[in-house]
């Protein structure tokens, strides 16, 4: 899609002038690091079902597959996220942080902070589960543990002003004891690889929510995929690939194309949205109003007017497919063996996400190298 819209849009004269240095390649991560190295449950598991030969070529992990249908293998799959869901809380404990329950749904969104990878969206949505276990306190709903994780550039105010947000409504829902154990959200502070190895293992949820046209592709979809995440998102980066690669039952989508976010930014009107869902209007107005910044209604008063006024990735346009989504999320937590299998399946189908594929394919097509063997150094 970025490439098409790279051709298309931003550099149409140049692609029309020059076709053939127009080229597109999916990039990948190390499965050595992301998936071996950090996660050594699974990584065992993996290795004592179909041997070691997927640490070097990964394209193996598609023997896995037809175990998704084997109840006992999806118990042992069961016990290796559980030791890296314990293994995170532990670290998190004896680094300084909260108390977070394994049985809960961890679900994470670890990313630049940037408004169109929309950490926004996620964040109105916590205030909507928070309002709704208000409101009903007998509502079942599974309880979930929101993380969220990433750095702001030094002069993007807005972009600070999110992170201060979620900060905000991680305290109100902290403190509020009739919603203890049943929704947690957290920042976690300092994002660094070293802590990206230790959640992406444990995550159950992978956020990848970006308005549709916007990510080039995104690494960090692949690196939750591999370790048996399922991914909630856009049509938009790699999330496509993903898709196409674990099938439509395996990845919660919703939310406009590329295509139909350019048709719906002609004549947009935020305050449509307000008008048209209650929900979501109730939390524009508790952010506005203070609710998550005692006494300062000002705070947030930026964030609110650029969403009400402008809207310009259409967190509001997309919010109530994205509510609607996480439901879906919901009846699948509630039916253990169908998103134990639909996880087997995001590991055992994310072969082609290695960066030795990625690599192998500039060699062939862009750079037009061969592989020379090695030779020890003596």
């Amino acid at each position: 899609i970025h490439s098409d819209l790279l051709k298309t849009r931003t550099m149409r004269d140049f692609a029309d002038m020059y076709p053939e240095r127009f080229g597109n390649q999916t990039n990948g991560v190390t499965p050595r690091r992301w998936l071996l190295n950090c996660n050594p449950d699974l990584s065992r598991l993996i290795t004592e079902t179909i041997g070691e030969g997927w640490v070097t070529n990964l394209a193996e992990l598609h023997r896995l597959r037809p175990l998704a249908e084997d109840a006992g293998f999806r118990e042992q799959f069961r016990w290796a996220k559980r030791r890296a869901k314990t293994r995170f809380t532990d670290w998190l404990r004896a680094q300084g942080g909260p108390e977070i329950d394994p049985n809960t749904i961890f679900d994470s969104q670890i990313k630049r902070i940037h408004e169109y990878k929309r950490q926004l969206l996620n964040a109105l949505h916590c205030v909507v589960l928070y309002n709704r276990l208000r409101h009903n306190p007998a509502l079942t709903v599974p309880p979930r543990t929101v993380f969220f994780a990433g750095k702001a550039a030094p002069a993007y105010t807005l972009a600070k002003l999110i992170i201060k947000l979620i900060n905000n409504i991680a305290a109100v829902v902290d403190h509020d004891p009739a919603i203890r154990g049943r929704l947690k959200v957290v920042f976690l502070p300092n994002y660094s690889v070293s802590l990206a190895e230790r959640l992406i293992p444990a995550s159950d949820l992978s956020e990848q929510i970006s308005t549709a046209g916007y990510e080039a592709s995104g690494t960090g979809n692949m690196k939750f995929m591999m370790n048996g995440a399922l991914t909630i998102g856009t049509l938009d980066g790699a999330n496509v690939e993903i898709r196409d690669a674990v099938g439509p039952d395996h990845f919660f989508l919703f939310g406009m194309t590329a295509e139909e976010v350019l048709i719906r930014r002609a004549g947009y009107r935020p305050w449509d949205e307000l008008a048209a869902d209650a929900e979501l209007a109730r939390v524009i107005d508790q952010i506005a109003s203070g609710e998550f910044s005692p006494g300062d209604r000002a705070l947030f008063a930026p964030l609110i007017d650029d969403l009400v006024h402008r809207d310009p990735f259409l967190v509001l346009a997309d919010f109530r497919a994205y509510a609607d989504c996480q439901r879906r999320v919901e009846d699948r937590w509630r039916q253990p063996a169908s998103w134990l299998r639909s996880s087997i399946l995001n590991t055992a189908r994310s072969g082609q996400f290695s960066s030795d594929r990625a690599i192998r394919e500039y060699a062939r097509t862009i750079w037009n190298v061969q592989p020379v063997p090695s030779r020890t150094v003596r």
